[in-house]
């Protein structure tokens, strides 16, 4: 996926426990990020944009409550799309519009509004979503939608030889 060159990379840690966190990029102090979530439980789920609106909450959630929880409250789901891709493979991709409150440690709530990519590839469903504070999403807005909208999964490897590569 792209960010903004000015945006921070956090990229998983491993050590002797084995590793721990996902790919992350942001400007953390100004509360914009987007994180990429494997969801292992549902497994492959074909047709992926034919899902109910519980399935894409789910993921979601578990998505943003990765370090617990309780972490949020009030999520809502406010739009769904659906997109194929053109550049390989035809794959499939659910646009998710959400909104919820961040519970900060320090007994905060802070308003988030984001938009997640959702597509299934290989053996589960990945999905990158990125949000801001409520007070900063309509300058954040297109930038968060661009980033989303360069996420691609590709489970099976790129021959760029062939697919992307059009002689």
């Amino acid at each position: 996926f792209c960010h903004p060159f000015d945006w921070i990379v956090v990229l998983p840690s491993i050590d002797q426990n084995g590793e721990d966190g996902t790919i992350q990029a942001g400007e953390y102090a100004k509360g914009d990020s987007a994180t990429f979530f494997v969801y292992n439980k549902p497994g492959n789920v074909p047709n992926i944009a034919s899902q109910p609106k519980d399935f894409f909450q789910e993921a979601l959630i578990k998505a943003i409550s990765q370090k617990g929880d309780n972490v949020y409250q009030n999520f809502k789901i406010t739009k769904i799309d659906s997109f194929k891709t053109t550049e390989y493979k035809d794959q499939e991709y659910v646009l998710v519009d959400f909104k919820y409150e961040l519970l900060t440690g320090a007994g905060f709530e802070v308003d988030r509004i984001g938009v997640a990519s959702i597509t299934s590839s290989g053996d589960a469903v990945e999905l990158l979503w990125a949000a801001s504070t409520r007070q900063r999403y309509k300058k954040t807005e297109s930038t968060l939608r661009n980033i989303v909208g360069s996420f691609r999964c590709y489970t099976d490897g790129l021959k760029l030889s062939g697919e992307l590569v059009k002689v």
